[in-house]
């Protein structure tokens, strides 16, 4: 008995503690078409992404992006770090992908150091 409530225990709490990486675009954005070809592909495959899988949202839907946003958003991209439904930060525009990467690992080094639990 007490393994099966440790076991449901960890599922009910795996969804509570995912991260996630909400990138903001927009049909025509070109910073967004140019993140895309330097960094989506890899993106998945990185420590960044294993940590804080990347999930699209056209910035006309934000309000019904799943969380509460610290403020609104006006520019795409934007990237916003979501962990337990909330923001943790975001990264405004998209300059290429040093900037991407630099700042990305500033941070979902915020992030718990909980290990993700899939």
């Amino acid at each position: 008995m007490a393994l099966v409530l440790v076991i449901g225990w960890l599922f009910a709490n795996a969804g509570a503690r995912a991260a996630e990486l909400v990138m903001f675009d927009q049909p025509g954005c070109v910073w967004c078409q140019r993140f895309e070809t330097e960094v989506a592909e890899g993106y998945q495959r990185s420590e960044e992404g294993r940590r804080a899988p990347l999930r699209r949202v056209d910035i006309r839907q934000q309000d019904s992006a799943g969380f509460m946003l610290a403020q609104h958003v006006r520019i795409t991209p934007t990237f916003v770090l979501v962990d337990n439904q909330r923001e943790v930060g975001r990264l405004t525009g998209y300059p290429g992908k040093d900037f991407f990467w630099t700042e990305l690992a500033t941070l979902t080094g915020r992030l718990s150091a909980a290990p993700r639990m899939d």
